[in-house]
């Protein structure tokens, strides 16, 4: 046995003092991950778990549901910023949002608003209307109604589901959702990386003796 520090050889020694390096490392690393497991359980969980697996595969059955959805509305939206053509869900919102409207003094404002916003020529954010399609709107605004902006929503709606909707299931923006999260340092995964690390160390301590 190794009664004193003068007796022990350079190699025991060299070993005993990594041995302490990588208790006190893990000691500290336990320590971090339990603070890190009470602090998640405080905190909210984050917007792709909120969300369940079989409300995600949904979305990929329609552009109805994903849309119906507001994480897959968000996410939508946020792919189609990312290919610079935001306009057409942001009409099919305002359109939506349009029919809800209950005072018959606000349908001639709001219809403006949307009409010089998206489907005007001078528009700011003009969506890809067909002429048929825009003339018909344009002479909706003389007397708008709740269904003057139907036919156009219409349009947008179906260009976005042939076009943008195909895309966006092949993006990262909807698999992120869909790929299952990364396992992180769990309490039991750190109990198992404390007690191999434990077990490494016996050994060192073994070859001392």
């Amino acid at each position: 046995m190794c009664k004193g520090l003068a007796a022990l050889p350079a190699t025991c020694l060299k070993s005993a003092k990594d041995m302490k390096h990588r208790l006190g490392f893990l000691l500290q690393k336990s320590d971090s991950c339990d603070y890190s497991s009470s602090q998640g359980k405080k905190e909210k969980i984050s917007p792709t778990q909120r969300v369940s697996q079989e409300e995600v595969k949904k979305w990929a059955d329609s552009l109805e549901n994903l849309i119906h959805h507001d994480r897959g509305l968000a996410a939508f939206r946020a792919f189609l910023k990312s290919e610079y053509s935001e306009e057409n869900i942001e009409f099919w919102v305002s359109c939506e949002d349009y029919k809800k409207t209950k005072s018959p003094a606000k349908l001639s404002p709001k219809a403006r608003k949307i009409y010089d916003e998206f489907i005007s020529v001078q528009a700011t954010k003009e969506v890809n209307l067909d002429s048929c399609t825009r003339d018909k709107t344009s002479r909706n605004m003389l007397e708008p109604t709740l269904s003057c902006f139907d036919e156009a929503q219409r349009k947008i709606f179906t260009l976005m589901e042939k076009d943008s909707y195909r895309r966006f299931l092949k993006s990262h923006f909807y698999l992120d959702f869909v790929s299952p999260p990364a396992a992180g340092c769990g309490p039991e995964n750190c109990k198992r990386t404390h007690a191999h690390t434990l077990d490494c160390n016996s050994n060192v301590v073994s070859q001392c003796a």
